[in-house]
């Protein structure tokens, strides 16, 4: 998947709506600015922003940046409008300098401490290059018709976006953006009925996209129908667990529902280092830690290859962590007669994740480095349920009990 399809144009969940919150604010002033014009020009603008409008937001959106250069959201929004602006370029390299300067415009608004829970994702989604990668579809009509889609909607031309769009999927009914940005349409319009249907049209195209969940959660916000949204932004956050953009919609529902997010508290210490021979290098002489390492010593010097007889090289499993950490509750349970080690919290904590089958995916979604990572496509293929379970259960109840 394209990483600038994420993003373009203004495809930044919705997002873009609060300036109208923004333009109440006091201004700072300078360069002359009168209090009365830079609220009104606000006002403009955050209609201009609703209604898509991003070419005619651009330029006003200067304006407010050269008024107020240290406000954060005023950055934020003017690189928001300059990716709706890159859409209508009318060759690559204007595209490229266009969401260039869109990416420093999102780089200052974090230097000046925005707080956008997207942030970082809108950085890291613009290529350093400012380039664009990928196409929509193979079908080369139905390319052509999703970018004058994306124009149009850049104009704020809605109507003649969302024909463009069905006009697309005809051509290629498997085309998911299609359908993704026709619930946009929708949603602009504040058909929310019409947004839903065509977010699932997306969804039931490609369930392992996030996008589409996530955007549906924007329709269950405004209407404050916040337990379905958690479900939306939870599907989102199982399917791609460390993009930054779903972690971004579960931080925006916490905020709006003044909600804590958290993992469960288990403190074991777990940061090994190996020696050439699969030896774990210790200096804690924790019991804990002792069977924890030496159970991920046998993966490294044979268990992996046994398990994994095509990998090339060993990396750090799931199938290794989960296996660690129940050689840890074994231990523990073990001993229970002493009340110490079973009374721990963090033990307990852990051998009740794994009697309720969440164990890995509390390390898939808690516990996760570069290896375990790459064992998540599969999981989720054959675990959904228990993800979705693990976040309702616990991280969306601040850790659980």
């Amino acid at each position: 998947m394209s990483r600038i399809k994420n993003i373009t144009p203004a495809r930044i969940g919705l997002a873009v709506l609060l300036f109208l919150l923004v333009s109440e604010a006091q201004p700072t002033l300078l360069r002359g600015q009168s209090q009365t014009d830079l609220a009104e020009l606000k006002k403009k603008v955050g209609k201009l922003l609703e209604q898509t409008k991003y070419t005619e937001a651009a330029p006003l959106l200067e304006k407010i940046v050269a008024a107020e250069p240290d406000d954060p959201d005023n950055h934020y929004y003017l690189a928001a409008a300059l990716l709706g602006l890159a859409a209508t370029a009318k060759d690559e390299n204007a595209r490229r300098q266009i969401n260039l300067r869109a990416r420093s415009e999102f780089i200052k608004a974090k230097e000046l401490g925005s707080r956008q829970p997207n942030i970082d994702a809108m950085i890291q989604m613009i290529p350093a290059d400012g380039g664009t990668s990928g196409s929509f579809s193979s079908n080369t009509d139905a390319e052509k018709l999703m970018s004058e889609g994306e124009k149009a909607f850049s104009r704020g031309q809605l109507d003649d976006a969302f024909k463009d769009y069905q006009k697309a999927l005809a051509l290629d009914p498997k085309l998911y953006y299609a359908a993704l940005f026709s619930g946009d349409v929708k949603m602009q319009q504040n058909n929310l009925a019409q947004a839903e249907v065509w977010y699932q049209r997306a969804i039931q195209i490609d369930p392992y996209k996030e996008t589409a969940y996530r955007y549906s959660a924007t329709p269950l916000m405004k209407q404050e129908k916040y337990d379905e949204a958690l479900a939306r932004y939870i599907e989102a956050y199982i399917t791609e667990p460390y993009n930054r953009f779903t972690t971004a919609g579960l931080v925006q529902w916490a905020r709006a529902t003044k909600n804590t997010l958290a993992h469960p508290n288990v403190e074991i210490p777990t940061d090994l280092e190996f020696d050439e021979k699969g030896d774990a290098q210790l200096t804690d002489i924790d019991p804990v830690v002792i069977v924890y390492a030496a159970t991920r010593s046998a993966w490294h010097k044979e268990k992996f290859r046994q398990t994994f007889p095509n990998a090339s090289r060993y990396r750090h499993t799931l199938a290794e962590e989960a296996d660690a950490l129940r050689s840890v509750i074994a231990s523990a349970t073990a001993k229970s007669s002493a009340k110490t080690d079973a009374a721990d919290p963090s033990l307990l904590r852990l051998k009740k994740l794994d009697n309720e089958g969440l164990l890995e995916a509390y390390i898939l979604l808690a516990r996760h480095d570069a290896g375990i990572r790459q064992d998540h496509p599969s999981y989720l293929h054959a675990n959904r349920d228990k993800l979705r379970r693990y976040m309702t259960d616990y991280v969306a109840k601040g850790g659980g009990n």
